[in-house]
């Protein structure tokens, strides 16, 4: 990792705690869940990352494989093919990035090009390299749960725990240092509805991880009542849920609505009583 890098990777660590983070999502694929194939065009790609570091994001989240249930697996050469061109102009920003895969090939690729987190879907554990990549490559890392099946009988949160204390002990047998991990529950990844919101409601009890918790629960299908024909409506409900998480021990919010976020979380944080 170059020092350039290094500098936006810890700038960006350096965040967390401080206030709430808010991660921009930007996907650069024709099928992902709510706003497929928007994106693809290079210069809409560009135009949208630089919007949403206006709106206020903290780091852009680049996506080159759909990760929603049902979606159609695609190539390390296809997800490079579509990444590539969009992180070789925006390292030429000062944009802080972030890669969305469980591909080490990719990872790899995405920090070589100027990413400083890989935000792994599957916590380290789809690709037995991911861990030794990560570590190789000085990037930071967010750690997902994911399950492969719903199993509404299961306790959640025991289940993610269970996962994260596999991920970690991953994680530190190749040697990342555990101030560049986050952890993610995985909100509408292998889990029920109920689940989604237990997850929510009990993230107070991943909290003695002692390591940043990320959410990304923005437009899922779990927000039930608030989806249409316009994944803009479910915005109120995703807002509610950062919300109700930040209360719960969250910093970090994965969002397509980066304005609303931003603003709603600023407010949340003067209520809190921490500085503006």
């Amino acid at each position: 990792m170059r020092a350039d890098q290094r500098a936006r990777r810890d700038s960006f660590l350096s965040k967390i705690g401080s206030r709430p983070v808010v991660m921009g999502i930007l996907n650069l694929t024709p099928d992902s869940f709510s706003d497929g194939g928007q994106f693809q065009d290079i210069d809409a790609a560009l135009a949208h990352a630089k919007a949403m570091v206006a709106d206020g994001c903290d780091i852009v989240d680049v996506g080159g494989e759909s990760t929603r249930p049902g979606a159609t697996p695609v190539s390390e050469a296809d997800e490079l093919a579509r990444i590539a061109p969009v992180l070789e102009r925006l390292a030429s920003t000062e944009i802080a990035i972030s890669i969305d895969t469980y591909k080490t090939g990719v990872a790899a690729k995405a920090v070589e090009l100027g990413a400083v987190l890989v935000n792994d879907v599957w916590g380290l554990r789809k690709d037995a390299a991911m861990a030794d990549t990560v570590a190789a490559a000085e990037a930071a890392i967010v750690v997902m749960h994911n399950r492969t099946e719903k199993d509404e009988a299961l306790d959640i949160i025991w289940d993610i725990r269970r996962f994260f204390d596999r991920s970690l002990a991953l994680a530190a047998k190749a040697g990342i240092p555990r101030e560049r991990i986050i952890l993610d529950p995985g909100i509408g990844f292998g889990k029920t509805s109920r689940q989604n919101v237990a997850c929510i409601a009990r993230l107070g009890e991943l909290k003695d991880y002692g390591l940043p918790i990320l959410i990304g629960a923005s437009r899922k299908a779990f927000l039930g009542s608030l989806r249409s024909e316009k994944p803009e409506a479910t915005v109120f409900g995703t807002v509610a849920v950062a919300l109700a998480a930040a209360a719960n021990g969250a910093s970090i919010f994965r969002v397509h609505d980066v304005a609303a976020h931003v603003a709603a979380l600023r407010v949340f944080q003067m209520m809190r009583g921490f500085p503006p």
